[in-house]
């Protein structure tokens, strides 16, 4: 009866919380969803890692990552429409599979939040490295600190900065493909029947497995369309927003990404250039060191772009989770301060961006890839299977996805064949993080139902 009690009082006091406010369009919602998947970055950063293990079948790697992600992007749609409140996949989840559920997937949630942003952010010294030498630590804990300040801006003046970034890396991407088109070697053809070539011209088979072997990383690279129901408390008209949002930012994603990429595959001029999976110097020995240069220098500020937007939408993780008691009541009280100018969740802010800049000179983002993959293709999975729970509960309220359950099935299916052909140790050190919270869960947050309480609608 007291922890009835108790729910009860934290529940009244969630309730004079302000809300963040409805300021967002399709557009601004588009604009930053697209920048916090950073097609540059991703197609500069992600997709040379993909080439080095599927060679020229990294096209047909992105496309079946497209495919699966489509299936993702209609459970977000769904869910994102019926429980439009900040949070992301967490607090879908703890709606749909209860609270257990949901902090499991709260914490593959901060994984991301305090891992991603400093591992992207430490690329950019290695794209500025064609007009100035910097220090790699210290130019990634300085993007993280700008991003952080920037993000503390209204959610309106975030989208304009974005939007502007995101038109500089659209260009270089757009240069790219067309640069790579204007020196096709390969016939479309080869795009079909792909071969994996070491440094040395050596060619290995392309097989299914080999192309499991890069799905969920193939994933990540499109990830951050669900940044739509990050913001789906600011966007405007929900029930219909959030899923345009999300719907228009894959679509949108895989084209930026997906055609540039074809045009590398079949522009280089030989397997073992492509196996070196240095773009810029493919870009160089295409258009001369300005284009290279350009590139370089759009691709900086689309990793600038990323972080910003990341730092953004896992302050709404970190606001939503103290609104929902995650934590000691002070810092609840902290963390769901709204700026009285911005309207912005300020300490949110700092807390998820400070403590990564403190990381971006002691991590290595080669090693943290897989696990990231891992843990990406972990959310969905949840996703997928609240997707298919929530109709159990009858709502007026939302978008339904077309051809329901299939997606969600589908989806479902795919993601556990990828989870079991990524190496053992990014999957070890996944599941030992969720052991560690199933084990919290079970021993404190199960018997105090005052916290990790998760706010209604």
């Amino acid at each position: 009866m007291t922890g009835t009690n108790e729910a009860t009082a934290a529940s009244s006091r969630r309730s004079r919380s302000e809300r963040l406010p409805r300021v967002l369009t399709v557009f601004g919602g588009v604009l930053l969803t697209l920048s916090c998947i950073t097609p540059g970055s991703s197609l500069f950063i992600l997709v040379p890692e993909l080439v080095q293990t599927q060679g020229t079948g990294v096209v047909l790697t992105l496309v079946l990552a497209a495919v699966i992600s489509a299936g993702v992007a209609l459970c977000y749609g769904e869910l994102g429409t019926r429980f439009p409140i900040a949070g992301g996949e967490y607090s879908i989840v703890s709606r749909v599979l209860g609270r257990g559920a949901g902090w499991l997937t709260f914490v593959l949630s901060l994984g991301m939040i305090f891992v991603v942003p400093p591992v992207i952010a430490l690329g950019t010294a290695d794209y500025l490295a064609s007009v100035v030498e910097l220090p790699v630590a210290v130019t990634g804990a300085a993007v993280m600190l700008v991003a952080t300040l920037i993000a503390l801006l209204d959610v309106r003046s975030n989208a304009l900065v974005t939007g502007t970034f995101l038109a500089v890396e659209v260009l270089a991407a757009a240069l790219v493909a067309g640069f790579g088109f204007a020196h096709a070697h390969r016939p479309v053809s080869a795009l079909l029947t792909p071969t994996i070539p070491d440094a040395t011209g050596r060619y290995s088979p392309f097989t299914w497995g080999v192309l499991l072997t890069g799905l969920a990383v193939g994933m990540f690279t499109f990830q951050g369309f669900s940044s739509a129901v990050y913001l789906s408390e600011e966007l405007k008209q929900p029930e219909r927003s959030v899923v345009r949002t999300v719907m228009w930012s894959l679509v949108a994603s895989v084209l930026i990404i997906g055609v540039p990429t074809v045009a590398v595959v079949l522009g280089t001029g030989s397997d073992a250039e492509l196996a070196g999976a240095d773009f810029i110097a493919i870009v160089d020995s295409w258009g001369g060191p300005v284009l290279s240069t350009f590139v370089g220098l759009s691709v900086a500020a689309a990793i600038l772009n990323a972080v910003i937007v990341m730092v953004l939408q896992n302050a709404r993780v970190l606001y939503a989770s103290a609104r929902d008691q995650a934590w000691p009541e002070p810092v609840n009280r902290v963390m769901t301060k709204l700026h009285p100018r911005w309207k912005s969740p300020w300490a949110a802010t700092l807390v998820a961006g400070l403590p990564a800049a403190a990381l971006a000179g002691l991590v290595s983002s080669e090693t943290l890839v897989g696990v990231t993959g891992v843990i990406v293709a972990g959310l969905y999975l949840a996703i997928a299977v609240a997707a298919l729970r929530a109709r159990r509960t009858p709502s007026t309220a939302g978008w339904r996805m077309p051809l329901w359950p299939v997606p969600a099935v589908l989806t479902i299916s795919a993601i556990v064949l990828a989870l079991a052909n990524q190496a053992p140790a990014d999957l070890a050190i996944t599941a030992g993080a969720l052991a560690l919270a199933a084990t919290y869960y079970a021993a404190h947050l199960r018997r105090h139902p005052n916290q990790w309480s998760i706010v209604g609608n």
